[in-house]
């Protein structure tokens, strides 16, 4: 357990961080602030109802870089991909600002 809080700090930096990731997060923040994507509980992001097809592309896109770091960052703290998911889901939500989406009980809401 004491392992998991000690990734807690770095699971942000990993999922947020990196070359290959910065055009897919300018591309991401801008597609949040226009309520077309959400951050999901599992620390993966999904198109909100209504978006338009390149928000789901765009996901699918982020949600695979994600992944990776998630089996990385899993694979060095010898922990489940699912606890790092849960873990990095929850910090990506609480800091999500006010009036973007979220995925809560099923269901996207605004924050």
């Amino acid at each position: 357990m004491m392992r998991m809080f000690a990734a807690a700090g770095l699971v942000l930096a990993f999922v947020l961080s990196g070359p290959a990731m910065a055009p897919a997060q300018d591309a991401l923040g801008a597609a949040k602030a226009a309520g077309q994507i959400g951050e999901r509980p599992d620390g993966l992001v999904g198109a909100v109802p209504g978006a338009p097809a390149v928000a789901a592309q765009l996901a699918e896109q982020v949600n695979a870089q994600r992944l990776a770091r998630y089996r990385e960052i899993a694979g060095s703290n010898g922990t489940s991909v699912d606890q790092v998911q849960a873990l990095a889901g929850k910090q990506l939500i609480e800091r999500t600002p006010a009036g973007q989406y979220v995925l809560s009980g099923g269901r996207w809401v605004r924050k």
